[in-house]
């Protein structure tokens, strides 16, 4: 299998009916009333070459819901591509939709849940279901170094992805900037560049930047 053809897979799948049903009712935000609304599952994207996975949660409901790509047309994506662009691994500041010319380089953005949840907040089954997506997402990124978990959510995801020495996970609590080496992959975190994290300070951009340099140093060994 190839990304594309996996992602043609995500693209089309139905397996969370609660899910299914939220993405394809929910109201349009009134700033968008007059654009269509993707309200599909979002597959990763970014560079098949990339030494740098960065895991979000899951698309945001009038960002990636409705542009169809995560960290799209929303908050998050104005603070995550202004961060990634500073350092390198993006060709321009902004990601406003799936033909503003975005181009990643170096690394890859996937979500650990493809599509928009009720309040941000997956179920565990809903979760679980999408687990699959990731480990084959992971399994066809041969280059990869890095993963850069944005929040506790994608935090577990990548961490049993990553776990083949069965550690107890509450005994490794998510925290930002920490960082686990499994083997050939550094397991990096972050606060998710979110509203509610950004615009109260808990993560500035100083603190983002801190942790993509500190990526940037271990993959360029």
């Amino acid at each position: 299998m190839t990304l594309s053809e996996l992602n043609q897979i995500v693209s089309a799948c139905r397996k969370c009916p609660r899910l299914v049903e939220y993405r394809e009712t929910l109201p349009k935000r009134s700033a968008y009333k007059d654009e269509a609304y993707l309200r599909e599952p979002t597959p990763g994207y970014g560079d098949p070459k990339a030494r740098l996975l960065i895991l979000g949660l899951a698309p945001s409901a009038h960002g990636g819901n409705r542009t169809g790509r995560i960290f799209t047309g929303d908050e998050s994506a104005r603070f995550l591509m202004k961060m990634l662009y500073q350092v390198g691994f993006a060709n321009q500041p902004t990601s406003f939709s799936r033909d503003d010319g975005l181009k990643l380089s170096g690394c890859y953005i996937t979500a650990a849940v493809k599509c928009a949840p009720p309040e941000n907040r997956p179920l565990k089954e809903e979760c679980d279901n999408c687990l699959p997506y990731l480990k084959q997402e992971f399994a066809l990124l041969p280059h990869l170094k890095a993963v850069l978990a944005l929040g506790e959510l994608a935090y577990k995801a990548i961490f049993s992805v990553l776990n083949k020495e069965n550690l107890k996970e509450n005994k490794l609590p998510f925290k930002h900037a920490s960082l686990l080496s499994f083997g050939e992959i550094d397991l990096f975190t972050s606060y998710h560049p979110s509203p509610q994290n950004t615009y109260t300070g808990k993560l500035t951009e100083e603190m983002f930047i801190s942790v993509l340099n500190q990526i940037k140093r271990r993959i360029d060994l």
